[in-house]
């Protein structure tokens, strides 16, 4: 008979203990001073768009006028793109494309970057955020002093990277001598000096708008660098850079132009336009 109230009163024991830890974490975490767990939110975009498919054909034709000169086979090869080679398409994805002309070659390249955070204090969106105001100092764009609007908005300091002393805009802006454009491709500040023809212009013409800078009204924060190289007696190259962020989304537009005369300067205007055209329409896309 004595059997029988010990397993009863085991099992009371059993419950009260089950019920008391329970209570003991709701008390702990109710204790005045006591550290909130909290875990950061997932970043908005889960998935990367299809690269090589992410610009429409007649886009493509328009960025690289010679595609419409190759034969109907070539031209399906050519408008299909080449992917980057990657290890993880879950987080990173890109896409070329070259054409060559009779009076200059064209290429295109687009990269995606889905940041994802490893550490739950830190959202996958701040994360996206350091690393894309590293990118733009790195760029080193005149007139910012090396540090970024999206460090208004909460970018952790020790992920943005060290920031750099900037040139004056004014300084040697205008250049048109081929012979500085070598030193541009020592530095991104240094495309800064040349200007969007290649030409000086006259003061108030407008160029200036032209320099590498923080751009409006695309995505959550972007910029645009543009760099004019030559090496020794090749013709000159440009290449119009627009990386922007959206969300925890890193996009960047790399095109440029490669005349086939040795004295002729890729036009700056025309494919800054057709950069940024492009990353609207990219933008746009990846936010539905």
């Amino acid at each position: 008979m004595a059997y029988v109230p010990g397993v009863a009163l085991l099992a009371a024991l059993a419950v009260g203990c089950s019920a008391g830890s329970v209570g003991g974490a709701s008390d702990a975490d109710s204790k005045p001073g006591s550290p909130a767990v909290t875990t950061a939110p997932p970043g908005k975009y889960r998935t990367l768009p299809a690269p090589c498919r992410a610009v429409p054909d007649s886009t493509l034709k328009d960025l690289l006028p010679g595609i419409a000169q190759l034969s109907r086979q070539q031209q399906e090869k050519a408008l299909r793109g080449a992917a980057t080679i990657t290890y993880d398409t879950d987080r990173k994805v890109g896409c070329s494309w070259k054409s060559t002309a009779p009076d200059s070659s064209r290429n295109l390249t687009i990269d995606f970057e889905r940041v994802v955070s490893y550490d739950p204090a830190v959202s996958d969106e701040d994360r996206a955020r350091a690393l894309y105001v590293k990118k733009e100092n790195a760029a080193e764009l005149p007139g910012t002093g090396g540090g970024s609007p999206e460090k208004s908005k909460g970018a952790p300091a020790s992920a943005g990277g060290e920031e750099k002393e900037t040139p004056k805009p004014g300084d040697d802006q205008g250049s048109a001598d081929p012979s500085a454009s070598s030193s541009a491709a020592s530095s991104p500040s240094a495309s800064a000096s040349a200007t969007a023809s290649g030409d000086p212009g006259p003061s108030g013409s407008g160029d200036e708008d032209l320099r590498p800078r923080v751009l409006d009204g695309l995505g959550d924060a972007a910029f645009l660098d543009d760099l004019l190289t030559r090496a020794g007696s090749t013709a000159q190259h440009r290449t119009v850079s627009v990386v922007f962020r959206t969300s925890n989304v890193l996009v960047t537009v790399r095109y440029g132009e490669q005349p086939t005369l040795v004295t002729k300067v890729p036009d700056s205007r025309e494919l800054q336009e057709k950069a940024r055209s492009l990353a609207r329409k990219l933008a746009e896309a990846i936010s539905g």
